[in-house]
């Protein structure tokens, strides 16, 4: 009786938490930054954070649930008809994933940042793929293509092509958003890990 009461209080303190992140992760994709080097259009929101969070704490499975419920909760308020979360949850799910399962196999803080670093460049690559195939088409049903490539010269004048706009934007972009995102939750996971697991 007292090891199924210690498995109940467990999963029930996971599913509050990971309730709780995914209300914060939900939050947190309306604050929207512009991304430098960027036309107006092209912001970028910090809601992965608390999804790494949990991956850290519980496992990759989990932390990928906080992008889930993140993204269909957005599905409310979508101008994208779905497609805008549709490649947030697989850009923003390969890093999670990715970052997740490497820590999770070896819990140590080489090997988080080992994870961040991976997760980071595997997000890159996802992004250039989503970007070329779904994000920028679905710009060009609001501007045409060649307004939407001179958009993005007018900050890096050489881009000339849809693939200079996702080899020299996308793809660093999320590289380093990726890497700001782990050094976020590098600096406070400690702290929370305790609330997470019980130990405070």
């Amino acid at each position: 009786m007292e090891i199924y009461t210690k498995k109940s209080h467990l999963s029930t303190r996971k599913i509050t938490m990971i309730a709780t992140f995914a209300a914060i992760s939900f939050v947190l994709a309306f604050i929207e930054l512009p991304v430098p080097f960027s036309p107006s259009f092209a912001k970028y929101d910090l809601s992965d954070l608390p999804a790494l969070i949990i991956a850290f704490a519980y496992g990759p499975m989990e932390g990928i649930m906080i992008g889930l419920i993140k993204n269909l909760l957005q599905l409310t308020t979508t101008s994208t008809g779905g497609v805008g979360e549709f490649a947030n949850f697989v850009m923003g799910g390969s890093f999670i994933f990715v970052a997740g399962t490497i820590y999770k196999f070896n819990k140590t803080k080489t090997t988080a940042w080992i994870s961040i670093v991976v997760g980071s460049i595997v997000v890159s690559v996802m992004a250039a793929i989503m970007n070329y195939f779904v994000l920028l088409p679905l710009f060009e049903t609001f501007m045409p293509l060649d307004q939407l490539i001179q958009s993005f010269s007018a900050f890096i004048p050489f881009i000339n092509s849809k693939l200079d706009i996702v080899l020299y934007n996308a793809i660093p972009f999320n590289l380093i958003k990726g890497l700001m995102i782990g050094i976020v939750t590098m600096l406070v996971y400690k702290r929370l890990s305790k609330i997470l697991k019980g130990k405070l």
